[in-house]
C-alpha cells in the first residue's frame, strides 16, 4: 500500500492541503501546459482533440453558444464530458472549467427558469431572495454539467442610456453591495472562519461565480458600453468598487475584467488597478480572467496588434484570456513573450496557480465529470416559485388612480370582461429581456413559462372574459363595454452595445397602443423594459402605472399582484428621470430633480380571498 501511495502525485490527494497540490502539480508543467491552463476557448471551436492538444484550461458558451437549439440537460452534460474526457487524456490530466452567462438564471438554455433581471432584484431590496436565486440557478447550471457562472455583474449604472443597465442592481452602491449575497447562492454559504480573499466552493451543487465588469463599467460618459469612465479616484473607489470588496470577502473565486476605460486607460491594460488593487490591496486569491475578447480591445480598432494586447493584458494582471476563437494565435504570442522575457515567468505562474487554485477548491479533479443526477433540477417547479416571487416583489407601483381614494389596483377578479392589450403582453422573449436563449434575446415562445396574459387568464374567475387584442383601436375599445383594461408594452429585446440609447422612448408602437387604449377605458400600464424610460407624458393618461422591469419566464407574478392576491412592495433601484436632459441624475445630485425620485413604489394590501 505505502508503495502504492509513494506512485501517486501529491497534486492527486485530496487530503493534501490546497497550496501544496497547486505548488506540486505547477513544479511538474511545462510552459505549454501553464499557457493552455490560461486559455479560455468557446465550445464552437473546442474538440477532445484540441483540449488534449493544446491543454486547454477552460471552455465558454458565448450568448446563444449551445450544443443544440432546445438541447436537453443531457445533450449538455454529454457535450461537455466529451470535452472534459480530452482534457483528462493530458500528460497530467488536468480537468477543465467550462463557464456559461448564467445571469438570470440559467438563461442560455431551454426550459430553464429565467428569473427578473438584476434591475428588477435591486427593486425587491430583498437580498435573502437574491441568494436563494443564485442557489437555484446554480442547481440549473450543475444540472447541464458546468461549473462556473459569469455572474454577478455587480455593476453600478449611473446612466440609463447604457445597454447593460437592467444587468445592474441598482444606481446606489449600497443596494448593490448588499445583492453580492448572491454569491453565497451560487457558491454556497462561506464559513465565517474562512480566510478573507480566498476561493470558496461549498459543494458538488454549486457553481463558481465571477464578479463583473472590473471596474467602472457603470460610469461612462453619456453610458456608452464599453467606454470611458471620467471619476476621481475617490469617485470609482466609492461608488463602483464597494460591491467587489464584498464580493471577495464572500469567496468569490474570479474576477471578470471590463471592457471600459478608467480616465482613457483600458481597464485590461490597468495592472494599477488589477495587480496593485485587486490582487494586492484586496488581497483576492482567485483568477482574474478577461471579457470576450477583451484583450483584444485594448488597441482601437481591436486586435490591431495582438501581441501588444497580450504583452498588455497578461502583464496588467490578467490570468485567463477569453479568446475565445482564435486559440493558437493566442498561444504562439504568449509562448513567444514568454520565451524573449517580455513577460517574466513569475507572472505566468502567478496566473496559473490561481486558476489552478480554483479548480482545487472546486473539487474538480476528484469530480472532473458530470452525471445526469441533477437534471430534473432545470425549470423545476420549486425554481419557478422562487421566480414568481422574485417578479411580485420586483414590481413597482408609480401611480394608481387620479388621488389615493380612489386607486384602480388591485384588480377586480370578477369583473365581467377585461382587456388586455399590448406587444408585450403575450410574449415570453419580450418579457424576458437580453440574455436569454440567445445574446440578445428574442420574440415569442423562445422558451417554457407563462406570459403576462396567460397569468391574468389564471387570477381571475371563471366568469370573466379575458379578451386579447394586441393593438386594439379607440372605437374597438369604446364598443365592446369593457370593465377595465390591462396594456402591456415596452423595450424590445437587446443586449450590450445593441441596446445603448440615447432618447429612452418608449417604442412604437407602445404610444398610440395607450393613448388608443387609455383614452377610452380604464387602464393600468404594465412596462416592461431594462431600464426607466420617457414616461411623463403618458402618466396623465393612465390611471395605474406599473414597472415591472425584465420579470422573466413567470409572467404569474404580475397577476399575482395586478389582482391582489398579494401587494405591492417593490421600491425604485433607480431614479425615474423626467427627460433624457437631465441625465446623469443620480440619488444624492445637487440637481435632484426627478419624476419618481430613487426608492419611489406605492404600496397596495393584498386583498382577503373573496
Amino acid at each position: 500500500m505505502a508503495a502504492a501511495n509513494a506512485e501517486r502525485p501529491k497534486y492527486r490527494d485530496p487530503d493534501q492541503p490546497i497550496g501544496a497540490r497547486v505548488l506540486d502539480l505547477l513544479d511538474r508543467m511545462t510552459l505549454e501546459e501553464k499557457i493552455g491552463q490560461m486559455t479560455q476557448i468557446d465550445r464552437s471551436v473546442a474538440s477532445p482533440e484540441v483540449m488534449n492538444r493544446y491543454f486547454i484550461g477552460s471552455l465558454l458558451s458565448g450568448g446563444g453558444s449551445v450544443p443544440a437549439p432546445k438541447a436537453s440537460p443531457e445533450a449538455w452534460i454529454d457535450m461537455v464530458n466529451g470535452f472534459q474526457n480530452g482534457s483528462l487524456s493530458t500528460r497530467l490530466g488536468i480537468p477543465m472549467i467550462y463557464g456559461i452567462d448564467a445571469v438570470h438564471g440559467h438563461n442560455n438554455v431551454y426550459r430553464a427558469t429565467i428569473f427578473p433581471h438584476n434591475v428588477g432584484l435591486g427593486a425587491t431590496r430583498d437580498p435573502e431572495l437574491v441568494r436563494r436565486i443564485g442557489a437555484a440557478t446554480a442547481l440549473e447550471v450543475r444540472a447541464t454539467g458546468i461549473q462556473y457562472a459569469f455572474a454577478p455583474c455587480i455593476a453600478v449604472c449611473r446612466d440609463p442610456r447604457w445597454g447593460r443597465c437592467y444587468e445592474s442592481y441598482s444606481e446606489d452602491p449600497a443596494v448593490v453591495k448588499t445583492m453580492t449575497e448572491i454569491i453565497n447562492g451560487l457558491q454556497g454559504e462561506i464559513p465565517s472562519n474562512s480566510m478573507k480573499g480566498v476561493p470558496f466552493l461549498a459543494s458538488q451543487k454549486h457553481v463558481a461565480a465571477c464578479a463583473k465588469h472590473y471596474v467602472g463599467d457603470g460610469g461612462t460618459t453619456e453610458g456608452i458600453n464599453e467606454n470611458n469612465t471620467v471619476a476621481s479616484r475617490h469617485n470609482l473607489l466609492s461608488i463602483h468598487m464597494p460591491a467587489y470588496f464584498d464580493s471577495i470577502i464572500r469567496g468569490v473565486s474570479t474576477v471578470m475584467i471590463s471592457y471600459s476605460s478608467w480616465n482613457g486607460v483600458k481597464m485590461h491594460a490597468n495592472r494599477d488597478l488589477i495587480t496593485g488593487f485587486l490582487k494586492g490591496t484586496q488581497r483576492f486569491r482567485g483568477f482574474v480572467i478577461s471579457d470576450w475578447q477583451g484583450i483584444d480591445r485594448i488597441t482601437s480598432p481591436p486586435h490591431l496588434n495582438y501581441t501588444y494586447s497580450i504583452l498588455t493584458g497578461i502583464n496588467a494582471g490578467i490570468d485567463m484570456i477569453m479568446v475565445p476563437y482564435n486559440y493558437t494565435e493566442f498561444i504562439d504570442g504568449l509562448t513567444e513573450l514568454v520565451k524573449a522575457n517580455f513577460i517574466p515567468m513569475s507572472r505566468i505562474d502567478d496566473a496559473v496557480k490561481r486558476i489552478l487554485r480554483v479548480k482545487f477548491t472546486m473539487g474538480l479533479f476528484e469530480h472532473p465529470l458530470a452525471d445526469y443526477s441533477l437534471t430534473k433540477q432545470l425549470g423545476s417547479q420549486e425554481h419557478r416559485d422562487i421566480a414568481r416571487e422574485a417578479v411580485r416583489k420586483s414590481l413597482v407601483l408609480l401611480k394608481n388612480g387620479e388621488s389615493a381614494d380612489e386607486p384602480l389596483l388591485p384588480l377586480s377578479k370578477t369583473a365581467p370582461k377585461i382587456l388586455v392589450a399590448g406587444t408585450h403582453a403575450d410574449n415570453i422573449g419580450y418579457q424576458c429581456g437580453g440574455w436569454t436563449i440567445t445574446w440578445q434575446g428574442g420574440s415569442g415562445a423562445t422558451t417554457e413559462g407563462t406570459t403576462i396574459l396567460e397569468g391574468i387568464k389564471k387570477a381571475v374567475s371563471k366568469e370573466t372574459a379575458v379578451v386579447f387584442n394586441e393593438n386594439p383601436s379607440s372605437d374597438y375599445v369604446r364598443s365592446n363595454n369593457f370593465s377595465h383594461a390591462v396594456v402591456v408594452v415596452g423595450e424590445f429585446p437587446y443586449a450590450e452595445t445593441l441596446g445603448d440609447s440615447l432618447n429612452l422612448t418608449i417604442p412604437s408602437p407602445g404610444p398610440s397602443i395607450i393613448a388608443d387604449v387609455c383614452g377610452s377605458v380604464k387602464c393600468v400600464v404594465v412596462l416592461i423594459s431594462g431600464r426607466p424610460l420617457v414616461i411623463e407624458p403618458y402618466v396623465s393618461q393612465v390611471d395605474a402605472l406599473v414597472a415591472a422591469w425584465l420579470p422573466g419566464s413567470e409572467g404569474q407574478g404580475v397577476a399575482d399582484v395586478l389582482f391582489g392576491d398579494y401587494g405591492f412592495t417593490g421600491k425604485l433601484s433607480r431614479t425615474w428621470f423626467r427627460s433624457v436632459d437631465q441625465l446623469p441624475m443620480n440619488v444624492g445630485d445637487k440637481h435632484y430633480d426627478p419624476l419618481f425620485p430613487f426608492g419611489f413604489g406605492l404600496t397596495t394590501e393584498p386583498v382577503k380571498a373573496r
